[in-house]
């Protein structure tokens, strides 16, 4: 039964982006979309438990990081001009609201990213998941 998604992940030519991403978002296994891709909050697992598709090859490193900030600063920086200049709150209640979305929405945002990214490595045949070990 896990014979099936091993016989694709040999060959990077084969593999799709976009349903990759989509997996990875799901922080599943980019090949086979069921085994979870990580094993805690951001350690990506070896190999999937589900295909045995190896994935200790990701270099995500401060990639997630940076598009977290990069997503969060762009989301929160304008709506944090519109809320005051919309309705004045203030200032500790505006700090404390927007501390708090910015603390959550990277919360939720890093280990989706991270997927994301180590399922864009696999997809294209990046750092060894090219099928060349």
């Amino acid at each position: 039964m896990s014979a099936a998604p091993q016989d694709t992940s040999a060959d990077p030519a084969e593999r799709e982006t976009m349903p990759a991403l989509i997996k990875g978002w799901r922080r599943r296994c980019p090949n086979c979309g069921t085994g979870p891709l990580l094993s805690g909050y951001l350690k990506v697992r070896s190999s999937c438990p589900v295909c045995r598709e190896p994935l200790h090859h990701h270099r995500a490193d401060d990639g997630p990081a940076y598009l977290t900030i990069l997503i969060v600063g762009h989301l929160m920086a304008p709506l944090l001009l519109i809320v005051f200049e919309t309705w004045r709150p203030e200032p500790l209640t505006l700090f404390t609201i927007f501390a708090v979305g910015c603390i959550g929405l990277s919360l939720y945002l890093l280990p989706r990213l991270k997927g994301a990214i180590v399922a864009f490595q696999w997809a294209r045949g990046m750092h060894g998941f090219g099928g060349s070990q």
